[in-house]
């Protein structure tokens, strides 16, 4: 389960929580634009767009989670089990497994608007990467620093969203997370007036009281709900400092604790990671469950001309640090 955010200020931000019960040593991978990239069915590109992200790296091929290129457009995938259904390769569109998707988006696409024309020709194939990487079944968020969409393939067909509140988590479908959002039009950072009853003096009793009945379960619809209002209520200063920590705040809120979701054998959901990318500057900052130290690779202080991608291993250790100590 996971949570995606988009956050603008100053600058363009995109980034995710990525929860799950193990990790398969995800690493920052700075992808340059020499680096070629083979398709399945679409040839190789041997020039595209740099781009700089979360990636699992096997057989030397980065497969993201999520990722932001060169051009500040943005991207991530999220768990969509039991919705998400692909299709054979079809003779008249441009077939892209899922595990491409990515970067077959970021390679190519300056923004959304790009990126709506390509997905007109796409059709997202079931091909596994090998027999023990089948197929994940996701959708995705794409957005830039003006635009944001949803992409589903579901039995339907290539379904795409407009998403005005920058935010996805994963089931139900985006059509059913955004309707849902009906339910809580009361919800408010100002404080609620009486509408109980003009019989009973009720007051506030406390700050923070516009904001009952917003849900603080673990489930994805609940996260949808919290992240999206936190997100659009969210305010903070302009710098890039300012900007980061508010950005780690509005993830913060769906943050996963081990010991609150059991995936069995003795196994807990927890937040592995959080990323933010300046989509500007091209600059991804992360933490993980260890380690809330704020890390930054940035992808411009590498060869972006390079032939091999840069990777960088998370930094899991946290270091707890004694003020008043003479070390």
């Amino acid at each position: 389960m996971c949570t995606a955010a988009t956050y603008r200020t100053k600058d363009f931000y995109f980034g995710r929580t990525l929860d799950n019960d193990f990790s398969y040593g995800e690493e920052i991978v700075v992808m340059p634009r020499n680096f070629p990239l083979s398709f399945r069915y679409m040839g190789t590109q041997k020039k595209h767009y740099a781009m700089i992200g979360m990636a699992h790296v096997e057989a030397e091929c980065p497969l993201y989670y999520d990722a932001v290129n060169e051009k500040g457009l943005g991207m991530a995938g999220l768990n969509f089990v039991g919705n998400a259904s692909y299709r054979k390769a079809m003779p008249d569109r441009e077939n892209v497994a899922t595990y491409e998707f990515i970067p077959w988006i970021l390679g190519q696409c300056r923004d959304v608007e790009e990126a709506r024309a390509l997905l007109e020709k796409i059709n997202l194939t079931d091909d596994d990467f090998h027999e023990k990487l089948p197929a994940a079944r996701l959708h995705w968020m794409i957005a830039d620093r003006d635009h944001c969409i949803t992409v589903e393939s579901t039995k339907e067909g290539l379904q795409i969203y407009d998403n005005p509140v920058g935010v996805l988590t994963n089931n139900p479908p985006f059509d059913q997370q955004i309707f849902a959002l009906n339910h809580y039009m009361q919800l408010s950072p100002e404080e609620p007036q009486n509408h109980f009853s003009a019989q009973l003096p009720l007051y506030c009793y406390s700050r923070g009281m516009g904001a009952l009945g917003l849900p603080g379960d673990l489930s994805s619809q609940s996260r949808f709900v919290r992240a999206a209002f936190v997100r659009m209520n969210s305010r903070s200063g302009q710098s890039e400092g300012e900007s980061v920590s508010q950005f780690f705040h509005i993830l913060g809120s769906v943050d996963q604790q081990r010991g609150c979701c059991k995936a069995g054998d003795g196994r807990y959901e927890i937040t592995i990671y959080t990323s933010c990318c300046n989509a500007d500057k091209g600059i991804y900052y992360y933490t993980t469950y260890e380690n809330h130290q704020i890390t930054a690779v940035d992808m411009h202080r590498e060869n972006l001309e390079a032939h091999i991608p840069a990777r960088y291993p998370m930094l899991q250790e946290q270091r707890i640090y004694l003020q008043n100590s003479d070390c």
